[in-house]
């Protein structure tokens, strides 16, 4: 089947060898193509497992793995334009979870999806890991219920944390 050369038109970083990184937060790195199956509630998920970030406070960089899973609706989202983007926190200094409901935000904003859960697994410092998970579902459909039920539901058995 494939896709045409206008349907392929807003995807300008795949295959560029000029690309530059940011090096500061910059959600218009963000680019869509069309769903070919808008009809069909389907799964796509992204494992980003090289994350960093900065503490807001000390400076220091925060790792994390990042998985993001969203139902599409009529636009999904360009992977090598979502690698350029989740690099752009590389100098960005925010808490996790403000990092995880930013990059959720800034997907919702660019792609309008049926549903989408933003889930980051820091690792620890001092001791501690941060694991913030936050989700949407579109108002008004049964995607609204889905994401309160993963939500109240999402880490009834939580993974035993020896290996970070």
């Amino acid at each position: 089947m494939g896709r045409s050369k206008e349907e392929m038109e807003g995807v300008t970083l795949l295959g560029n060898k000029d690309v530059k990184y940011s090096m500061d937060y910059a959600p218009e790195m963000l680019q869509t193509f069309d769903n070919k199956h808008p009809d069909n509630d389907y799964f796509v998920k992204f494992n980003c497992p090289e994350f960093t970030s900065l503490c807001p406070i000390t400076g220091q960089p925060d790792f994390a793995t990042v998985y993001i899973s969203y139902v599409p609706g009529e636009k999904m989202v360009e992977s090598k334009s979502l690698k350029l983007y989740l690099f752009s926190f590389r100098n960005h200094g925010d808490f996790h979870e403000d990092c995880m409901n930013i990059i959720m935000k800034d997907l919702i904003k660019l792609m309008d999806p049926k549903y989408i859960e933003v889930w980051g697994k820091f690792t620890p410092r001092g001791g501690i890991s941060i694991d913030p998970y936050c989700n949407y579902g579109r108002p008004g459909t049964k995607w609204e219920e889905v994401a309160w039920n993963r939500l109240a539901n999402h880490d009834l058995y939580p993974e035993k944390v020896d290996n970070r």
